[in-house]
This record gives C-alpha cells, sequence and structure tokens, in this order.
C-alpha cells in the first residue's frame, strides 16, 4: 500500500471533509506493508510491530507519534512507494504505570529497512526520552540499511550510535531482538544496556552467510552464525534468550521493573511479605566442608534474597560468574557471585569482561551490589594469557574500583590471591565486607603454599609425603580462616552463614546515604 504525497492511494484528491481523510491516513497507516505480509510475518511465527508495542506496553497507554512519515528517495522507483511510518512505529507509552519510550520496527514495509526518516524517526523519541528522564525500547525487526537510499541511511545509523552514546548511564536503553539485525544495524543493540533475543526468528551478525562465504569460505547458517543461542553462549553479545515474541517482551516488562527511570532516580521498591529479620539454617550447611567440593551459588543468593526476586543475567555465558538483579528487603540490588560449580570459580577473560559490564551498569544507576565470593584465582594456562588475561581481567577490578554504590561483601569460602583483591575487597573501598565461618582468605590454598614456603624442607625430608602434609596442615590452621583478615579490619565480621539476609538488608538501610567523591577528571582509561 503507497501514498502519494500524504493523499491516500484510493483517492485521486484529499478529500473535502478533512476529519475523514484524517481517519483515511490514521486507517492506513495501521496496515503498515499490507494484509498479505503482515500474514506473511504471523506465518514465520511473529508478531507485527504494532501487536508487538500493545502486549509490551499497559493497555491503552502508547502514543504514537510521526505516523504520517514517508521516506524521501527518489531514485530506483522508490518515489511511487511510500508507505505510511516508514517501516517503524514511534511514540511513548508506559509499563506497570512508569513511561517509556520506544520504537518498533515493522519487518512488513521494505523488510523494515532504514531509511533517512526511519532512522529519524528513531532518533525523535531518543531525544526526548533523554530529555525528559526516561528508559528507552527498541523491538528490532530489519534487514539492515535500506540500499535505495546509500549514505542517507548510514548517516542514520551513526545519528543513533551516537544518541546511544549519549544516552548511556543517563537512562536505561533496552533491546529486542526479534527478527533479523543484520550490518550497522548490530551496533545500535551492542550500545544498549540489555539485548534480549529471541531463539529460531532472530539473528545478528555483521556480515551475513553470503559474504563469509564468498570471503572466508565457510558455509554457515545465520542462525549458527549469529542466531540468540550463539550470542547467549558463545560471544555475551545478548544477555537473555526467549522461545517466542511474547516472552521476550514479558521479560522485558520484567527487567524494567528493576530499573530506576534515569540515573538521577532510585530504582523501584517493592513490598516484600519476605520478613528483613529471616535466617535460613540451610545457609549453615550449603557449603561442603572439602573446599575441593563444588556447590551452587544460585541456591545461596535465593535463601538470601526476597523469595522469589533472584533474576539472572546473561545466564548461559560465562558460566563461573553469576550477575543478575534480587531484590533486599523490597531494595533492588545488582547482584556479582562467582560461581564454584563451574570451573571451580575461577576468574577468566569472560566472567571478568560478564561482570565489570554488569557493575558498571549498576553503578551508573544507583543499584548497590552485593558480591558473593568463593574464588581460587584467575584461570590458569596459556590460552588465557595469551587471550590478555591480564588486560581484560583488569576491566573487573577497574569497574569495582570506580563504583561509588554501595559495596557488600559476603565470602563464602575461598577468597585466594589476586582474585581476593578484585571481588570488592575492603582495600579497592568496599563499604561492608563479612565472611562465613569457614571461609578462607590466603594468598593461596594450602598445599600449593607449603610446597612453596618448605619447598627445601620437604625435598631434603626422609618422608616428602608426611612432611608436606604436615606444613599444609599449618598452614590452613594458620592462615585458611577469616580471622587473620578479620584482625587487620580487611573483613567486618564473621557471622553465621544463616544471618546473611538481616546483616545485608540493615546494612543497605544504612548505606542509603551513602556519598563518595573522587577526583573531578574527564573520564578514566579503562583497560579495554
Amino acid at each position: 500500500m503507497t501514498i502519494d504525497s500524504g493523499t491516500p492511494k484510493n483517492a485521486t484528491s484529499p478529500s473535502r471533509d478533512p476529519l475523514q481523510r484524517l481517519r483515511d491516513m490514521r486507517e492506513q497507516s495501521l496496515v503498515g506493508g499490507g494484509e498479505k505480509r503482515i500474514a506473511g510475518q504471523h506465518a514465520k511465527g511473529k508478531m507485527t510491530a504494532r501487536e508487538r508495542i500493545d502486549f509490551l506496553v499497559d493497555e491503552g497507554s502508547f502514543t504514537e507519534l510521526d505516523r504520517f512519515v514517508t521516506h524521501r528517495c527518489t531514485d530506483f522507483g522508490m518515489e511511487d512507494q511510500k508507505i505510511l511510518g516508514d517501516g517503524v512505529v514511534t511514540g511513548h507509552a508506559r509499563i506497570d504505570g512508569r513511561p517509556v519510550y520506544l520504537f518498533s520496527q515493522d519487518f512488513t514495509v521494505f523488510g523494515g529497512s532504514l531509511s533517512e526518516t526511519h532512522a529519524e524517526k528513531i532518533c525523535k523519541i531518543m531525544d526526548l526520552a533523554l530529555k525528559v528522564g526516561v528508559p528507552v525500547i527498541g523491538l528490532n525487526d530489519s534487514g539492515g540499511a535500506r540500499i535505495q537510499e546509500g549514505v542517507q541511511s548510514l548517516g542514520g545509523y551513526a545519528e543513533i550510535f551516537w544518541r546511544n552514546t549519549q544516552a548511556s548511564g543517563v537512562i536505561p536503553q533496552l533491546s529486542g531482538i526479534l527478527g533479523p539485525c543484520a550490518g550497522g544495524a548490530v551496533y545500535s543493540p551492542a550500545l544498549t544496556d540489555f539485548v534480549a533475543m529471541v531463539e529460531g526468528n532472530s539473528y545478528m551478525h555483521i556480515t551475513g552467510p553470503d559474504v563469509v562465504k564468498t570471503v572466508t569460505h565457510e558455509e554457515v547458517t545465520s542462525e549458527d552464525l549469529g542466531g540468540a543461542s550463539v550470542h547467549n553462549s558463545k560471544s555475551g553479545v545478548a544477555h537473555f534468550a526467549t522461545s517466542d515474541d511474547k516472552s521476550c517482551l514479558l521479560l522485558l516488562r520484567k527487567l524494567l521493573s528493576y530499573l530506576p527511570l534515569n540515573n538521577a532516580e532510585e530504582p523501584p521498591f517493592v513490598e516484600t511479605d519476605d520478613p528483613s529479620d529471616r535466617e535460613d539454617e540451610a545457609l549453615d550447611s550449603i557449603v561442603p566442608a572439602d573446599p575441593q567440593k563444588p556447590y551452587d551459588m544460585t541456591k545461596v543468593i535465593d535463601r538470601i534474597v526476597d523469595e522469589g526476586s533472584w533474576m539472572e543475567v546473561q545466564e548461559g555465558w560465562a558460566r563461573n560468574m553469576l550477575i543478575g538483579f534480587a531484590r533486599l528487603g523490597g531494595r533492588v540490588v545488582g547482584i556479582v557471585a562467582n560461581q564454584p560449580a563451574v570451573l571451580a570459580g575461577c576468574l577468566d577473560i569472560d566472567a571478568s569482561e560478564k561482570g565489570a559490564r554488569f557493575i558498571r551498569f549498576c553503578d551508573a544507576f544507583n543499584i548497590p551490589i552485593v558480591t558473593f565470593e568463593d574464588v581460587p584465582g584467575f584461570l590458569p594456562g596459556t590460552v588465557q594469557e595469551h587471550m590478555g588475561i591480564i588486560r581484560r581481567g583488569a576491566k573487573l577490578l577497574y569497574a569495582y574500583c570506580e563504583a561509588t554504590v554501595p559495596l557488600l561483601t559476603v565470602i563464602t569460602r575461598k577468597a585466594y590471591g589476586g582474585a581476593y583483591d578484585v571481588m570488592a575487597s575492603k582495600h579497592i573501598r568496599a563499604d561492608v565486607n563479612i565472611a562465613w565461618p569457614g571461609a578462607m582468605v590466603a594468598v593461596m590454598g594450602a598445599a600449593g603454599a607449603a610446597k612453596i614456603i618448605h619447598r627445601r624442607e620437604i625435598q631434603e625430608s626422609s618422608d616428602p609425603a608426611a612432611t608436606e602434609k604436615q606444613r599444609a596442615d599449618e598452614y590452613d590452621a594458620t592462615f585458611n580462616n577469616p580471622y587473620r583478615a578479620a584482625a587487620r579490619g580487611f573483613v567486618d565480621d564473621v557471622i553465621e552463614a544463616s544471618k546473611t539476609r538481616p546483616y545485608l538488608i540493615r546494612s543497605l538501610e544504612l548505606l542509603r546515604t551513602k556519598n563518595e567523591n573522587r577526583p573531578v577528571r574527564k573520564h578514566g582509561n579503562i583497560p579495554l
């Protein structure tokens, strides 16, 4: 369906009745690329751009902007192919009563491709969101740049990227990938705070399968190149994977419930029936007595936070590090935790980058950070060293050192070596550091330490194994506990694990008025 100079296609001249003309054009704008293309969208298991908005936002709250915009291209016969809205629906609405701006790309109109005017519509709502101080949600379903427009389309992408960057750390930016997102288009979601993808129907890649085959001679599908499973388990580009459009949109609603409208506000408080003074005796035995045995840190988190409030982020990527949102006494917190069930909870490159970016998001949006620590150190090996664990692991350290929100740390078991320093230790200005009775705060494990400290004695002993064990036991008794650190004030208290929840809630309440000044500077130089 096309229009000519704002006149409906079935009219040879503007209607003599202005009201009827308005109604006709509004009705025309609702059908996008037409009923046939809408049916094609549904046949793929996908919702239309407008259906997505209606499902995402509070009923009746959406106000559309720029529904009568059309492209300006006159090449390749495009002057005869104008569709109201030009392939993207933009406006503002409410989610759980809170305001948001959003855009939803319409794949039924030129494959959702981005033209100069398409980009201008998106830029307008981004500018308004930044001015008003409310989140922006982008629902992406686009074949990429509109080739017929050439550099104008590319310029449109750059305008969006620039605004993504200006809004970063000021208002939350959420992206839903509900179809193709290829070429330069991928960089806008990459610049936003969270990316959710739909399994089977969405993909993100810089170059498509045809280009890959031409350049590298690899044969690969879009799904294998940049599908939801790839970006949620291998690349770390995405934060969530869902089964269909509706589950993706519901997830975005839930995620928004943990976030403030902007960086000058606090996250929304939610009343809870879970008592603030609740103690959980199961926590006293949840960590195995054998330090070599793994356990699931998510079970620790679930037992401490408000019931049902734990929302994990990037669950499938860098699984030795856990990140996510929860509530304690109704207040939103960001959780960062080592996962002993995967790689013994070691820090590696992916885990460091995963944690660092999440910490910086929380710090930007006034979300206190609670760290659950059980870390034997950084993952050793040539692969990690050659890929830059020094530089890339330093990102996690930088993020913690830079943060000024309340920082609370719970050492559940191991806190070894440089990783102890990195994981929100007192030395890098964490506010509250507590340990459980079985915590081990030391340079390294007892066996390794004994071999280094008493190497000559062990070598010269008539029974090296017995001597090594004796020295290891001595080191274990002397250093592998939380009390050496507590004696120096590096750990504020050693508490029973069952009392962790009330301790954290009391601390968070006290830290609400935390105010920390840092040196004036343009920005730091994080080791990117």
